[in-house]
C-alpha cells in the first residue's frame, strides 16, 4: 500500500473542494478591475483568483527558503 502524506492529502482535498466550488457557480456576472468591466462565469472568475493566490503561495514559499543565512 502506498503512503501519502498529510500535505498531499490536504492539497487533495482542498483542490477537490475548490472544483466542486467551481462547477456550482456557472453564472455570468459582471467583473470590474481599474476601467474596465468585463462579464465572465463566476467559475471562471473563482479558477483566476484561486491560480493567482497559488501562484503568489508558491513565489513567496519559494522566496522565503531560498532567503539567505544569516552569516553574522
Amino acid at each position: 500500500m502506498k503512503k501519502y502524506n498529510y500535505k498531499t492529502i490536504i492539497a487533495a482535498i482542498l483542490i477537490l473542494l475548490t472544483v466542486i466550488i467551481i462547477f456550482q457557480n456557472i453564472e455570468s456576472v459582471n467583473t470590474k478591475f481599474l476601467f474596465v468591466s468585463i462579464k465572465m462565469p463566476r467559475a471562471l472568475l473563482l479558477l483566476i483568483t484561486f491560480a493567482l493566490g497559488t501562484l503568489t503561495g508558491l513565489l513567496l514559499a519559494n522566496k522565503i527558503a531560498r532567503k539567505p543565512k544569516d552569516r553574522t
